[in-house]
This record gives structure tokens, C-alpha cells and sequence, in this order.
């Protein structure tokens, strides 16, 4: 089975990464890797730290020549940062009350955290919860888009709304989607664009920031990934639930799904046909190609909605753990906008799902082994 950890604190030493169920001989590019790591600290709207960190992957084990050997396969991202904060992050020895934080930011792990591990110390809470951690995911997710590439599969991502400007309806093109890292928001819409970043702009002069919604396509992807028999191994479901993993992240829709809601059946189901040479096959794709908890052969479309960064440097009202004084929270360096990065992250992620289901149906130890099986399937 598929699945990996990540571990590290923004300001710690490294970040850190174990893939473990990767079949073997699977050949790896890193500098593949290092491209989608550059995606995730690009964006109009993003903080001083992208200025800092230009991530870099080191593996440590699991690949040998250029290809996986089928063992764990471990990595660890330098935080460069970490020469800054040494003093305050070292695992053994540190400077605790110079950075100590005990004023919780609202909208942010900070205080339930705290109360969770009983810590006096927020630092401890926002070093871990912060976004920093989702470079490991999009390393993961680089390195099992590179075998899921080979099966025909792929994912592209474009951001559909940021604050209250939104792409006009319907526009469905995937060729623009494939180039929306042009953009600096990356909006497949140049009209849209251009108001979006005013959007960030204004939001940014006024201590403020910003959310909005990213969609997901994933192309290729067979038919009869996930399954109907039990709750927790539909596709739809795992596809959210990894997907609300994201920091900020507070709603997915799968297809049309929260318009199909409003509309009567007749108007929401995709009506299947067959043709000697298609086979089964839809001339609409409302349901997002996802049918009873598993693909339908169609492209899966996936939307997410991410909420405005709670950091602000114009910080809310909050309560000081020790004193229990009311303050103005405090300020972590941080972004006006990340919904452009949000989307890097949410392609990683949903291709590691698919590539669990996948190599579920498909499965072996070996890429030989998998492509005989998918090969018959075909």
C-alpha cells in the first residue's frame, strides 16, 4: 500500500519525507522535482520567505541510479531559515523566551493547539501547522506524478476565483490550464488576472489578505478506481479528505456538486453511450467523473475553496494565555495570497491519491509488473 509521512518544523533544520509501498525501477527525475517545488513558491501575493528559501531536494534512500528499488524512499528539504533561528529551533538547546509567542492568532491552530499539548508556547503549535510542511507533499506528489505519467495519467490545476473576482463561466480549456504557470496568479483568463492582482494589491496595502477557489483536473485516470462497498474507500471521499488536509482549505466540490444541488436529476446526470470503438463513454461530465466512489473514465474535476491567511498585519483581537489580557494577535511573517501555490499543492495531492488507488487495482512490486496488468486491463 502507498502512503507516506512528512515531518519538520518551518524554522527547524529540514523537512523531511518517507514514501513508503513505491514500486521499483521506476526512473526519477529531481530536477522534475525541483521545477514543481519552484510552482509551490511562485504567486502573485506570496511573503519575504519565498525571497529565502529556493527548495531543494536531497534524497537519502529508496532510489539507486536514477531509479527506485522498491525500499522507503526518504528525502529531506533544507530550511534555509534555519541559520536565523538556530537558537530559538535547535532540538537539544534554545533561547525559548526571545520568540516565545503567547498571544494565538484567530483563524489559526495556534490556541487550540496550545491547549491540545498543553504548551505555554504557541511556537510549538505554528511551526508544525504552518504551510512550510506542504513542500514535502509537493515532493511527494512531483515524485508519484513521474509514475503515473507513464500509465497516461496527469493533473493540471488553474485558479477560478481570488476574493471577489471570479473567471467567467464554463471556460473548460484544458491546453490553457497546461500553461496557467504563465500566469502570476495563474489564471487562465488574462482579463481575470489583471483583477485579481488588484485584488491582492488593495488587500496587501490594507494589512489584509485574501482567499478563493483552485480547480483540479486529473486526465486519464481508468476506469474503477475507489469502490462502492465501503464508505471508506470511495474515491470521492479520500480525494476530499486529502484535499481539506491542505492548510486553509475548507471546502472541495467534486464536479458540478454544489450547482447539481440547486437542479432537478434530469438536469445533473451525465446519460451514458457506447460505441464499437469508445466503448462506454459521456457527452457531459457533471459528476466530476466520479460515479458511486469511483472513476468513470472521465476527467476528474475537483474544486477547493481556501480561506484568507489568518496572519494579518492588521491582526485581530485575541487573548494573551498567561495574562489573559486582550491584545492585538501577532504577526508571523506571511503571504497577502496563496491560492496560485494552494493549487501546486492540491495537484500533488490529488495525484497521490489517485496513484494509492491505482497501484490498489494495478498493483505489484515492480513498474514491469504493473504495466503487464494495466496493459491487460486496457
Amino acid at each position: 500500500m502507498l502512503r507516506y509521512l512528512t515531518a519538520g518544523e518551518s524554522h527547524g533544520k529540514c523537512l523531511i519525507g518517507i514514501i513508503e509501498g513505491f514500486p521499483s525501477n521506476v526512473p526519477i527525475s529531481i530536477d522534475e522535482i525541483h521545477r514543481d517545488l519552484q510552482r509551490r513558491q511562485m504567486g502573485y501575493g506570496r511573503g519575504d520567505r519565498m525571497k529565502i528559501e529556493q527548495d531543494r531536494i536531497e534524497i537519502l534512500s529508496g532510489i539507486r541510479g536514477g531509479k527506485t528499488i522498491g525500499s522507503p524512499l526518504s528525502f529531506q528539504i533544507e530550511n534555509k531559515d534555519y541559520a536565523n533561528w538556530e537558537r530559538y529551533m535547535n532540538p537539544i538547546e534554545i533561547d525559548e523566551l526571545t520568540k516565545k509567542i503567547t498571544r494565538p492568532r484567530p483563524g489559526h491552530a495556534d490556541l487550540t493547539g496550545a491547549l491540545k499539548y498543553n504548551f505555554t508556547d504557541v511556537r510549538n503549535v505554528l511551526e508544525r501547522s504552518s504551510a512550510r510542511e506542504t513542500a514535502v507533499r509537493v515532493s511527494v506528489g512531483s515524485i508519484i506524478k513521474q509514475l503515473m505519467k507513464i500509465f497516461e495519467v496527469q493533473v493540471v490545476s488553474h485558479v477560478v476565483s481570488i476574493g471577489k473576482v471570479s473567471l467567467p463561466e464554463n471556460i473548460q480549456d484544458i491546453e490553457a490550464m497546461k500553461k496557467a504557470d504563465q500566469s502570476p496568479v495563474r489564471c487562465i483568463d488574462p482579463e481575470s488576472e489583471e483583477k485579481m492582482i488588484e485584488e491582492i494589491k488593495k488587500a496587501k496595502d490594507e494589512g489584509d489578505s485574501l482567499g478563493g477557489i483552485f480547480e483540479i483536473q486529473v486526465l486519464g485516470v481508468p476506469s474503477g478506481l475507489g469502490s462502492y462497498v465501503h464508505w471508506d474507500r470511495k474515491l470521492d471521499a479520500k480525494l476530499a479528505y486529502a484535499l481539506m488536509g491542505i492548510q486553509a482549505i475548507k471546502g472541495v466540490e467534486i464536479g458540478h456538486g454544489f450547482e447539481n444541488s440547486h437542479e432537478r436529476g434530469s438536469k445533473v446526470h451525465d446519460e451514458i453511450f457506447c460505441h464499437e470503438e469508445q466503448d462506454y463513454y459521456r457527452k457531459t461530465n457533471r459528476a466530476g467523473g466520479i460515479e458511486g466512489g469511483m472513476s468513470n473514465g472521465e476527467p476528474i474535476i475537483i474544486r477547493c475553496a481556501m480561506k484568507p491567511i489568518p496572519t494579518l498585519y492588521k491582526p485581530l483581537n485575541s487573548v494573551d494565555i498567561e495574562t489573559k489580557e486582550s491584545f492585538a494577535a501577532s504577526i508571523e511573517r506571511s503571504d497577502t495570497c496563496a491560492v496560485p501555490a494552494a493549487s501546486i499543492v492540491g495537484e500533488m495531492v490529488a495525484i497521490t491519491v489517485i496513484a494509492e488507488e491505482f497501484l490498489r487495482k494495478f498493483g505489484g512490486d515492480s513498474l514491469e509488473e504493473i504495466t503487464e496488468r494495466w496493459k491487460r486491463f486496457k
